[in-house]
């Protein structure tokens, strides 16, 4: 006889559109399929609404979350964004950055968001204040969401001299992955090897914000890519923004993204931050400042769409919710046909779950059993019409319950006022 499951949800419409049970036991998928008979310590009624994997946000940045106060968009350029946050950043403290990184934890979770890279700011500014402050956070938050760590040098390595011992120091703290930003380095390449050393010295993985320009000046990627293969890096490395990708001609693209999909590198697009910054010289026909998303996906480049930052002078809007993601890539790269959103979604939660080396991010058993109920009987709706979410599940156990009531006086008043002849 079957063991009792600890949660049974009850005809729930899955992303092929077929009508099952999934059945999560010892925070797993247990079954899918007709479950009726399975006794279960709780049973939760779908009533046909679509069931997704959990989401998964590749690319945010918990401690310089919602600095609008006191570090806004004025100029809405890349240069100021990374002056003003740097100036605030001096005034950082473990309290204030746990204040901000928890009112973002629960906007997400509250969203769907059931595991995340967050960047964590390692420079001689803040030392290691962020990562400490994030590090008890990620204990805190297990029960609802996975978050890894990632040790971002964002002031530069060779720019900002002690950087990379503060680096070596959060990753044997327990940092889960190392980070750099050669653009903001006099000598980018020294950059990119420092960030490869420490991933290697310590077994990690490594992540990049990389060529983030309208024009391709930089074309970082490439020099990333061909270390990557060199160090054996494959699959464990991703890249952030690469708008610089789309200024270049056609073919350069599709060169660019087989070396890319060759070298196990994937890219993270971000659209709310990219739409906001790129293209901004521009007084005709602005360009949108997106990696070219569908040559990416066609070469068979793993693509994540992500967050990245909330309300600061990068990002000065957002809701830290991956629905809204999903819905600015598909208008952003023209990708609203039925199968194009389809693809959307694996950009959440698959792609972005094999950036974080989380295995299948799919509805099967023996995987993890994140999930997310919405409130729509489409999975497509939670992008097309940023439908909400019903439901979370994290390792089988209910951590989010949403209850809705709309209630609308002005139809009782419409009803009672008499007709006129």
């Amino acid at each position: 006889m079957s063991a009792p499951l600890d949660l049974l949800l009850r005809d729930c419409r899955l992303p092929d559109g077929y009508v099952a049970d999934i059945g999560c036991l010892g925070g797993r998928i247990d079954a899918i399929g007709t479950l009726a008979a399975r006794a279960a310590a709780r049973t939760i009624a779908c009533d046909g609404r679509a069931v997704t994997p959990g989401l998964v946000d590749a690319h945010i940045h918990l401690d310089k979350a919602l600095l609008d106060d006191r570090a806004p968009s004025r100029e809405g350029s890349l240069a100021e964004a990374l002056r003003v946050t740097g100036a605030a950043k001096r005034g950082f403290t473990r309290e204030d950055i746990s204040s901000r990184a928890r009112r973002v934890l629960d906007m997400a979770i509250r969203q769907g968001t059931t595991a995340m890279r967050s960047h964590v700011e390692i420079d001689p500014i803040v030392g290691l204040t962020s990562f400490e402050a994030l590090s008890a956070l990620k204990r805190e938050y297990a029960p609802a969401i996975d978050v890894q760590l990632c040790a971002f040098a964002q002031e530069g390595i060779l720019a900002s001299p002690g950087t990379e011992a503060l680096l070596r120091q959060a990753l044997r703290a327990g940092a889960d992955l190392v980070g750099g930003v050669p653009y903001v380095d006099p000598d980018p390449r020294r950059h990119v090897d420092i960030v490869f050393d420490l991933a290697a010295e310590f077994g990690v993985d490594v992540d990049f914000h990389a060529d983030f320009f309208d024009e391709p000046q930089h074309l970082h990627a490439r020099y990333i890519a061909e270390q990557t293969v060199r160090r054996g890096w494959q699959g464990r490395v991703a890249l952030g923004h690469v708008t610089e990708m789309a200024a270049l001609p056609p073919d350069d693209q599709d060169a660019l993204a087989r070396q890319l999909a060759e070298a196990g590198v994937a890219v993270i697009v971000l659209p709310a931050t990219d739409l906001y910054l790129m293209g901004r010289k521009d007084v005709r026909s602005p360009r949108r400042g997106l990696a070219p998303i569908k040559r990416l996906l066609a070469a068979g480049v793993t693509v994540a769409a992500a967050t990245n930052n909330v309300r600061n002078a990068f990002t000065p809007l957002g809701t830290a919710g991956l629905p809204l993601m999903g819905y600015l890539v598909a208008i952003a790269a023209h990708m609203g046909a039925e199968p194009e959103l389809a693809q959307i979604l694996d950009m959440l939660t698959t792609h972005p779950a094999r950036i974080l080396r989380r295995g299948d991010a799919i509805l099967r058993p023996g995987v993890a059993a994140d999930l997310v109920v919405w409130e729509g009987t489409r999975a497509a709706e939670m992008l097309s019409a940023l439908g909400p979410c019903r439901l979370v599940v994290k390792a089988g156990r209910v951590t989010i319950e949403h209850e809705r009531a709309v209630v609308e006086p002005w139809r009782v008043v419409a009803r009672s006022v008499p007709e006129r002849v």
